[in-house]
């Protein structure tokens, strides 16, 4: 049974940093590619990064291509991480990780089949 679990949001005040875990189970990573999303209320959800065995790291979000998000995993922990560096208000939102073998070309939330609970993040000015 394919499962995850976030863990490592909080409160954070503007220019902090959080490290985002998800402990994945029911399958390996090599299986999978995992992606990061977020949701802020009131809004779709949207890709933040994504990884996987084919195609390595890709950053859906500018935030991720400027470096501010780093995607990266540990195999043996079976886990995908998320560090999140110089917070901003505006990041604030629910983070979920996904699991699918769509592939990290696909960005659309809803293409993705496995889903965890998510981890609130809130960025304080």
């Amino acid at each position: 049974q394919v499962q995850l679990v976030e863990s490592g949001g909080g409160l954070v005040q503007a220019g902090g940093s959080l490290r985002l875990s998800c402990a994945a189970s029911g399958f390996n990573l090599d299986d999978y590619a995992i992606a990061w999303f977020r949701q802020a209320p009131g809004k779709e959800r949207e890709g933040v990064s994504c990884i996987s065995t084919s195609s390595g790291p890709v950053p859906y979000a500018e935030d991720s291509m400027n470096g501010r998000f780093t995607i990266s995993t540990n195999d043996a922990k079976n886990t995908v991480y998320l560090q999140l560096t110089n917070l901003k208000p505006a990041d604030t939102a629910k983070y979920y990780c996904a699991a699918d073998n769509v592939g990290c070309h696909v960005l659309v939330a809803a293409a993705w089949a496995y889903w965890g609970q998510g981890t609130q993040v809130t960025v304080s000015a």
